[in-house]
């Protein structure tokens, strides 16, 4: 059951589909995916087909003495083997720091890393051929342990460390009345994308390629590529199909490129479509996390100061764990005012397999950390949880540990209100065969009912919105209106949160079109970034909104000029054109009389500026909010857990889109609970364990609990397009530390491990 605020109703034309900003419309795309004509790379086919795959070290850590492809390559049906000598540009590539070979080349540094491709004229005699690849190892003791990786020898030519960040603030030597410690463990989640990655690669007869993959971010993917083949970027063209899942960025790349080289090589279209065993072999993870804080308070449970120690592990390569590290360390402290901090955050290269970017990243562990010690606290001062986090709350005009004022809204005690306030679930009445649904475990839980306990647990987070530390934010999008159809160009890539229907919505509003087509997209378009934190929605967004509005200044330029008034003086609604004294009325397709208008525009923030030394700088645009309460049994006996319900407030800014809004809240809640209790990657010395959908155990709906949306805050951004934050990443991040907090509350148990095992829910008796 899900609950909305007034604010979200459904809105839409009277007697006709909805649209326009504020109404539930559905997404363009949603029957095509129902029907199973949605373009997916997997189901691209082009004549003369030629079928890739990857030979993968079976080590996470190695020296390579030789590679014999002979045999290989004279396999019947074998087009092509390449390995890191058959690379004509750059040897590395990566997303923030090119440290990432295409193929290994000496060292081997985790568990799958690409050796070589293999091109056959069927997938089966492509697999063969990779597996009949040799290779000569010398296998080298792994270094998995983050913590040693400070005294081990270098992993990498750029060393161990990746990047430190010692933030200071206020004064370090303050002591509070009451002290409270704790050491906390994240694990290693996996994306685990609907669809494993695929990817087709077509030669050019420049000498270039294109490559039509899932890409989240085609610009950077098609520079990525090119500098790899040694090609000017004007002759690699990135065209996006359809994104099966995504958590923010995909790691296309390590596909594209090998795929490129191969059909480069064989003159002809060459395909991959990976096993789920390569995909959790290939991409980045959520980084492992080891965090120690000590948080000190008066005798009133005013905070006074937090110490913390981070350590992200980065796995083998560098990727995007310098930002989460800065995430972690600017919001260690959580949506609470904390006068004094002292934090130091490390992330550092291991042989376990690379962490990136996902939802999240850097705020969701340290959440959990900081949620945890809240409760000591609340526990150490005999206070209500929920009051303790309710005398610390931030607000706008508050300070970061960073240094950097909230100027966004920040209502974050309205929030915290609201899910304290909310109705608990009642106990359950059944007996019965239907009760054993109820248990933790399900019917084959096999537990005793009178070994349930109920928990409830709150928690507070926070996210940060578009890039951060300097990074260049910056979205192009042009708007076309031919007759009574506009189609909006803009390589912003729809991965989930809902841009293209957004994009569909704002042309409605603004130019009263009723028909309007999203261009497919791919890298002759301007560049519009990577999505993520509800970048899209404000910068791709404010993009189109701005074309848009210089299409609507010249269709209304002419009826002015024609009544002798401003533009400012008609408005557009219902695909009406009126003046403010209603002498003027005409129909927007009227007013086009045939003619194509457009503009093309841009967004760009304004800007932010790295940490300092101390960890000091305004390094965020906005900040966007929540509050969870959750709702655990748990059998104390069997350690088994089910989440009853999960309550959630949340600082929105706008509702742009009610229905859409509410699914991907819904979404990240879910994938929270799964945070929370059964997603975790096994890796046993740096060897992926069990790496198949069997193992690692993703949230079905039997695991979802009850949603409650007991309030959405709608304070507008005043520098956001629209007024909208960032949605789908809160719940994400606060969900899981809810849940921790509720078993807390039900077994008294410290629970300081996510995903929670059974044996921190058992009772100590």
């Amino acid at each position: 059951m899900t609950e909305t605020s007034e604010g979200a109703a459904l809105t839409g034309i009277p007697g006709g589909e909805p649209h326009g900003l504020g109404a539930s419309v559905p997404a363009a795309d949603v029957y095509a995916k129902a029907a199973g004509t949605y373009p997916y790379a997997a189901d691209l086919w082009a004549e003369g087909l030629l079928w890739a795959s990857v030979h993968r070290a079976p080590h996470p850590r190695a020296r390579i003495l030789s590679i014999d492809t002979e045999q290989a390559a004279a396999m019947p049906g074998v087009r092509a083997v390449l390995t890191h000598e058959d690379v004509p540009g750059e040897a590395a590539h990566g997303r923030r720091v090119a440290d990432q070979p295409v193929f290994a080349r000496d060292t081997v540094r985790y568990h799958g890393e690409p050796i070589a491709a293999v091109a056959a004229d069927h997938p089966d005699t492509a697999r063969l051929a990779a597996a009949a690849i040799a290779v000569e190892y010398e296998v080298l003791e792994p270094v998995t342990d983050p913590e040693a990786s400070f005294e081990s020898e270098p992993l990498h030519p750029d060393g161990n460390l990746i990047r430190h960040i010692p933030l200071r603030y206020g004064d370090h030597e303050v002591v509070g009345d009451v002290v409270v410690e704790g050491l906390y463990r994240i694990g290693r989640q996996d994306p685990a994308p609907v669809g494993a990655e695929a990817a087709l690669a077509v030669p050019r007869p420049d000498g270039g390629v294109e490559i039509y993959t899932g890409s989240t971010d085609p610009h950077r993917d098609r520079d990525l590529a090119a500098a790899c083949f040694g090609l000017p970027p004007e002759q690699v063209k990135i065209v996006v199909t359809g994104v099966p899942g995504a958590l923010g960025d995909r790691d296309d790349a390590s596909l594209g490129v090998p795929l490129g080289l191969l059909a480069m090589r064989t003159g002809g279209p060459v395909k991959i479509a990976v096993t789920r065993e390569e995909s959790f072999l290939g991409h980045p993870h959520r980084h492992p996390t080891l965090l120690r804080y000590r948080h000190h308070a008066d005798s009133e449970g005013s905070l006074l100061k937090v110490e913390a120690q981070i350590l992200l592990d980065g796995g083998a390569y560098a990727d995007t764990s310098a930002e989460a590290l800065a995430a972690a360390v600017s919001f260690a402290a959580g949506p609470y005012v904390v006068p004094h901090a002292v934090i130091d955050g490390w992330v550092v290269r291991t042989n376990n397999p690379p962490s990136g970017h996902m939802r999240g990243e850097g705020a969701m562990q340290v959440c959990a950390a900081y949620e945890g010690q809240m409760d000591k606290l609340a526990d150490r001062l005999g206070l209500d949880p929920a009051e303790l986090r309710m005398r610390n709350v931030l607000a706008t005009g508050d300070l970061l540990p960073t240094g950097q004022t909230v100027t966004c809204p920040a209502p974050v005690a309205e929030l915290l209100g609201a899910v304290r306030e909310a109705p608990l679930p009642a106990l359950p009445k059944e007996e019965g065969p239907a009760s054993a649904w109820l248990l933790p475990g399900g019917p084959d839980g096999a537990g005793d009912p009178s070994a349930v306990r109920r928990g409830v647990g709150y928690a507070l987070g926070m996210v940060h919105m578009l890039g951060a530390e300097g990074t260049d934010e910056v979205s192009t999008a042009t708007v076309k209106v031919t007759g009574q159809v506009a189609t909006v160009l803009c390589a912003a890539v729809e991965s989930g949160p809902g841009f293209a229907t957004l994009a569909r919505q704002i042309v409605q509003e603004t130019l009263g079109v009723e028909e309007v087509h999203v261009a497919s997209i791919d890298t002759d378009q301007p560049p519009a970034g990577a999505g993520g934190r509800g970048r899209h929605t404000w910068v791709s967004g404010g993009a189109v909104e701005r074309a848009a509005k210089m299409v609507r200044t010249q269709l209304l330029q002419p009826l002015a000029a024609k009544f002798g008034m401003s533009t400012e003086l008609l408005s557009i609604a219902d695909g009406k054109i009126t003046s403010y004294d209603g002498v003027l009325s005409t129909t927007v397709t009227e007013a086009l009389d045939g003619k194509e208008l457009w503009a093309t525009a841009q967004c760009r923030p304004h800007p932010t500026e790295p940490l300092d030394e101390t960890g000091q700088g305004d390094a965020f645009v906005g900040l966007a909010f929540a509050a969870v309460r959750a709702v655990v049994d748990v059998d104390i006996e069997l350690g088994s857990v089910r989440v009853v319900e999960v309550a959630l407030a949340q600082d929105v800014g706008r509702v742009l889109n009610p229905a859409q809004l509410r699914t991907r809240i819904e979404a990240g809640v879910t994938q929270g609970v799964g945070t929370a209790l059964t997603e975790h990657l096994r890796v046993a010395k740096g060897v992926v364990r069990h790496p198949d959908l069997t193992a690692y155990a993703l949230p079905t709906a039997l695991d979802t609990p009850d949603i409650r949306i007991v309030k959405l805050v709608e304070e507008r951004d005043v520098v956001a397009p629209f007024g909208a934050k960032a949605a789908s990443t809160v719940p994400v991040v606060v969900s899981p530390a809810a849940v921790a907090a509720a078993v807390r509350s039900a077994t008294g148990r410290p629970v300081n491990r996510l995903p929670i095992r059974p044996q921190a829910a058992v009772s100590p008796e």
